[in-house]
Order: C-alpha cells, then sequence, then structure tokens
C-alpha cells in the first residue's frame, strides 16, 4: 500500500519533503509546544488554518472556502489511517501504523502553502516545530506520505471551481433596472463584495440555488410596511427603543464567524476529548457546511439584489455609485415613512441584503453542532465581540442552551444592528438549516 501513496504523489507531481525533528523537542505531538496553539494535531492545524485565512484579510464567505479546503484535507488524511468514515475526496491508501498526527500536520501545510504562499515562513516553522514532536520512523514518513497525497487531492478536485484571486476582488454580476427595492451601494460606499462567491462549486450541495429562498416580501404588502417600521425604530445608531442589552447583542455577533465557529468547534473537541479523527471530523463538518451555506446565501444575496435598510430607509444616504440615480428611491408604500439621515448600529457590509448571512451560517452551525453532540441540548458557550475590547476581540461570551435559542438570536440581533429586516434573518435560518441537514447526510457519514 505503501508503493500506492507514493505513485499517488508521483502522479501528482508533488515531492515528499521529509524534515528532520527539531533537535530540542520532547514528547509527542498531541503535546503542544510554545509556538503551536493547545489541543490535538487536528485542532492546532485548525487554528493555524484560521489565522492563516482570517490574517490574510479573507471575507467570511470567502474565507470558509480556504477553511473548507484545508479542513476536507487534513479530514481526508486521518480517514485514511484511522478509518470509520469515508473521505470526503478519492480514497488515499494508507500503510498500516501510519502516523494520524504527521498525516494530520502534513495534508494542512501543504494546502495552506499552496493557497497562501506569502505567509509561507511562518507556516514553515510551525511545521517544522510540529513535526518534531513526532517521533522519528517509519510510521511518522508514512504518515507524512498519507498527508501530502491527501493535500494532491483536495487541491486537484477544487482546482477550476470558481475561486477568484486575490484576496478580496470584486467581479461583475447581472443588474436589473434601478427601482425601489434594487440594492445599491452602502456608506462606506465599498465595491461589491465578492460576487463571484455565487458561481463557486460547492463542496457537497449539487448546485448554490438547491435551498434559495423564495423572494422577499412584495414593497406593496403589509409584510413588507412592518419589517420596514420595525428596524427603522430598533436598528439605528441612536435607536431609542432598542435596549442597552440589545445593543450589546447586536455588538456581540458582529464578530468574524470563522473564528466564532472554529474556536467553537475547538472548545468542543477538547470539553469532550475528542480523538483526533472526531475533532477532523468536526472540523471538516464546520467548514465545509459553512461554506456551503454562506456561497449558498452569497447566490441568493446576488440574485435577488435587495436593498438594504439604510438605502430603503434614508434614499439620501446614497451617493453616485453607478447603480441608479442620486438620492436613490421612496418605496411608494404609504405606510412607510423615510428619514433623512437614518444610519445602522453597525456599518452595513458591502453585499445584497437577502437572506442574511449571519442568519444562514448560524444556523447551519446549530445544526451541526446538535448533530455532533446527538442532542438539541447543545449547551454550547459561543465567543463574540466586546465593545469594551480591542478591535476583531472574541472576548463576550455568550450561552445557548438549545439550537432554537441560537437561531432566535441571530434574527434578532441583526435586527437591533440595523442591517436586516427581519424576514430576510428568518430566511436565512431556514438556508442555513436545509443547507447542513443535507451536507450531513450526504458527507462525513460513518461506514461499516
Amino acid at each position: 500500500m505503501k508503493r500506492q501513496v507514493t505513485a499517488a504523489l508521483l502522479a501528482a507531481g508533488i515531492a515528499l519533503a521529509i524534515c528532520p525533528p527539531v533537535a530540542a523537542s520532547a514528547g509527542t505531538a498531541r503535546t503542544a509546544a510554545a509556538a503551536l496553539p493547545p489541543g490535538n494535531t487536528a485542532a492546532q492545524w485548525n487554528k493555524i488554518a484560521e489565522d492563516t485565512v482570517v490574517g490574510s484579510g479573507a471575507f467570511q464567505a470567502e474565507g470558509l472556502i480556504y477553511m473548507a479546503y484545508v479542513s476536507a484535507a487534513v479530514y481526508d488524511a486521518v480517514v485514511a489511517i484511522d478509518g470509520g468514515f469515508a473521505p470526503y475526496g478519492p480514497a488515499v491508501m494508507a500503510p498500516a501504523g501510519a502516523s494520524s498526527d504527521a498525516a494530520v500536520v502534513e495534508a494542512a501545510y501543504r494546502v495552506l502553502v499552496n493557497y497562501f504562499p506569502a505567509q509561507a515562513g511562518n507556516l514553515a516553522a510551525l511545521y517544522t516545530e510540529a513535526l518534531g514532536l513526532i517521533p522519528a520512523g517509519p510510521a511518522k514518513k508514512d504518515g507524512q506520505a498519507v498527508g501530502v497525497a491527501a493535500a494532491a487531492n483536495l487541491i486537484g478536485l477544487c482546482s477550476g471551481d470558481g475561486r477568484m484571486t486575490p484576496i478580496g476582488v470584486t467581479s461583475p454580476f447581472p443588474t436589473p433596472p434601478p427601482g425601489p427595492g434594487v440594492w445599491r451601494l452602502t456608506p462606506p460606499f465599498a465595491p461589491p463584495q465578492t460576487p463571484w462567491v455565487a458561481n463557486v462549486r460547492p463542496f457537497v450541495l449539487h448546485s448554490l440555488d438547491q435551498f434559495l429562498p423564495g423572494p422577499p416580501p412584495s414593497l406593496h404588502s403589509d409584510e413588507w410596511a412592518d419589517a420596514f417600521n420595525q428596524i427603522k425604530a430598533y436598528g439605528p445608531a441612536g435607536s431609542s427603543v432598542r435596549t442597552a442589552a440589545q445593543t450589546t447583542i447586536a455588538e456581540f455577533w458582529s464578530a468574524n464567524v470563522i473564528r466564532q465557529y472554529n474556536q467553537a468547534g475547538r472548545d468542543i473537541a477538547a470539553a469532550r476529548s475528542l480523538s483526533l479523527l472526531q475533532t477532523a471530523r468536526l472540523a471538516a463538518m464546520v467548514n465545509l457546511t459553512g461554506a456551503d451555506a454562506l456561497m449558498s446565501t452569497l447566490h441568493a444575496k446576488y440574485h435577488y439584489l435587495f436593498w438594504r435598510p439604510v438605502t430603503a430607509i434614508d434614499p439620501s444616504a446614497v451617493t453616485a455609485d453607478g447603480y441608479g440615480p442620486v438620492p436613490g428611491y421612496d418605496d411608494g408604500n404609504p405606510s412607510t415613512t423615510e428619514q433623512s439621515g437614518w444610519r445602522p448600529l453597525l456599518t452595513t457590509p458591502n453585499h445584497p441584503e437577502y437572506p442574511a448571512a449571519h442568519g444562514t451560517i448560524t444556523s447551519a452551525m446549530a445544526e451541526v453542532i446538535s448533530t455532533v453532540l446527538g442532542t438539541n441540548q447543545i449547551g454550547l458557550d459561543i465567543h463574540g465581540y466586546d465593545p469594551a475590547g480591542p478591535p476583531g476581540n472574541l472576548n463576550a461570551v455568550r450561552h445557548f442552551t438549545t439550537p432554537s435559542d441560537l437561531r432566535h438570536e441571530i434574527i434578532n440581533a441583526r435586527l437591533w444592528a440595523g442591517l436586516h429586516y427581519r424576514f430576510s434573518s428568518v430566511a436565512g435560518v431556514a438556508v442555513g438549516r436545509a443547507v447542513a441537514k443535507y451536507d450531513l447526510r450526504h458527507a462525513f457519514r460513518p461506514v461499516g
């Protein structure tokens, strides 16, 4: 079987470079050294991948694609050795006794340096340190071969999937005639965020329109008027009806979802002493399902191109953005009244409104976590943004007893932030749950 692994590497044109152990290292790969994150090897490289991806400046939907690449390769490498679950990509043949830890290090490192060559120096230092904790011998060498093969398979499988570079690049997309309800750029008028994500090949889904929600409500409907008036009251920076507690919750959910949910996965792995295989599988479920969920959301957003609250409530917020006249449009509904100067509590993201991405990803992650734990009594702590801390922090913690608690809060949080009408977050929650249910039925399944 070793010959089959070597043949796969040669076919992929990838050479296996075996780094010698660090002379001063001691212990095993599961004992975290000073420069490595805590946890078993799969948790360590999940955190390294998270830092690499977020540090690159990738937007959250875009970043989850890269997290999925790494997670899939690591999962396939460990499954090849430990068995028990169906691989994501082509099966890798593993010699008996191969080191799963060495396979994880090699798979994660090879995928990361392939997609983030600018960070190769830092990654190489972590790679050398991690390998140095694994005793030399045939098991280590065979594990490395498995990891390299899993990485090569993943890179080949995802070649030509529609990912665009450089990080954060925008792209053209079809636009309807300008009019009420049509999305416009919002303050501070950044270019449209990664429209190309709407066309990337999904990881498990058949297509990104598989769970396309129905359209947003008509601007002439009572549902629209109710949603407009609710967010007009609760969503502005200076709302007189939103409570201090609601403001704190809205700000909590401004944290980076890549960090939030990967940390949640590592926390679960640590609290429940998950094995290397279980940890790798959980990370793959989080990131492949998360990527499919957010790609589906971007597909729906650029399909419907529905306007954000700031441009619906304050047409004068529109500047010369190339998407229609200045100022913007009145919705024509006698039950709504526009308000000049209305601005949301949080800065509006630079992509269309419907459905809500945070509703989608949070609902998908709620489904992943309840499935992994085998219960709706998830008892989950989520880390989020604390406005008293530094930018980008995850110092605040909120506890959720059930998936429904998590879904209910994210619907309210995005309303209180002034970013999403209630119907949009409700639609996002439905999409996220449907995507996760499908992905978890068709991937990461036990065998035998």
